[in-house]
């Protein structure tokens, strides 16, 4: 009974935080800066843009080959394609719906791979632990660079977030459901239960399996060095933003990159983040905002085009029509 509203609530909401934030960057500005910020992105250099979207598929594909060396070892050899187009697929919808990506992707895997849908599941939440790990790294490293700009920043949100309970609420929550599923159920139920998170299981510890450690180790540092130089490469197109230096493209990138992974792919939120990071180096609302905005829609465009293409080639490939 309740299934429909909550449905309709996890579609509907998030795209409607995603125009409050829009909502926000045009409150925020005078008519002269939105003037300015339209001028910044008519006059971008596109030479810059086309390299820069060309760097994010990189990563994806790269992406895609990695997650084979997880897979290979629970004794899964998948096409490579197959990889690829799951990962776009899994960046269209969560640009719709946060995390429901890596659902489809696991669903594709079984569909046309024939690899458990646990199993494979288990490997993208490993690869999302992977990819938290490193975040958190880079932003250690931004507070060992310039302690001086986040402490006190940190101090003033400390509290905030000490005083939350939801997280270990939910956990508690958790728990407790595991507990009175064991209790009530049919074994038969909880049997099924237990043989998909030992599914799950196997997946998440597939990467200690893999028999090419180095080679997912150098895949990894590509990938985020690929994500840090599209900032890099992004910079020299438009005016006010060529001379940032490594701490400012490193700030605005760990922003922007908290703002995807906690929203629908970052929609209005993206620009905004990546501005007020920016804005701790001085640079102007209007630059800092066009440059937000630039980065986001290239990226987005190249996401949505390529993901639409592979809902179209998935059964295509596999002969599925």
């Amino acid at each position: 009974m309740f299934k429909l509203p909550k449905k309709i609530f996890r579609i509907v909401i998030p795209p409607l935080i995603g125009l409050f934030f829009i909502y926000i960057s045009f409150y925020y500005t005078s008519e002269e800066e939105r003037s300015e910020i339209y001028r910044s992105l008519k006059e971008a250099k596109f030479e810059y843009i086309f390299f820069s979207v060309l760097l994010g598929i990189a990563s994806h594909l790269s992406r895609a080959y990695r997650w084979n060396y997880m897979l290979n070892s629970l004794g899964y050899y998948p096409k490579f394609i197959n990889n690829v187009l799951s990962i776009f697929i899994t960046y269209l919808a969560n640009l719709g719906v946060p995390r429901s990506g890596e659902i489809l992707r696991a669903t594709v895997m079984q569909t046309y791979e024939s690899i458990p849908f646990d199993k494979a599941f288990g490997t993208i939440l490993a690869e999302r632990l992977i990819d938290l790990i490193i975040l958190f790294f880079l932003i250690f490293l931004f507070l060992f660079l310039e302690t001086d700009i986040l402490l006190p920043l940190i101090k003033e949100k400390a509290g905030l977030y000490l005083n939350n309970y939801e997280f270990f609420l939910t956990v508690v929550v958790f728990l407790l459901s595991i507990l009175i599923l064991i209790k009530v159920f049919k074994r038969g139920l909880v049997k099924k239960i237990s043989v998909f998170i030992k599914g799950i299981s196997a997946g998440f510890t597939s990467i200690l399996k893999t028999q090419n450690k180095t080679y997912y180790i150098a895949h990894t540092i590509f990938i985020w060095s690929i994500y840090l130089l599209v900032f890099y490469v992004m910079k020299f197109s438009i005016s006010g933003t060529e001379l940032l230096g490594f701490k400012s493209l490193l700030i605005s990138f760990i922003f922007g990159a908290i703002s995807i992974t906690t929203t629908n792919g970052g929609i209005g939120v993206y620009p905004l983040s990546v501005s007020f990071a920016l804005s701790f180096y001085g640079i102007p609302l209007e630059t800092s905002l066009a440059f937000g905005w630039i980065l986001w829609t290239s990226q987005t465009i190249m996401v949505i085009f390529f993901g639409l293409c592979a809902f179209f080639l998935l059964p295509i490939v596999n002969n599925k029509i």
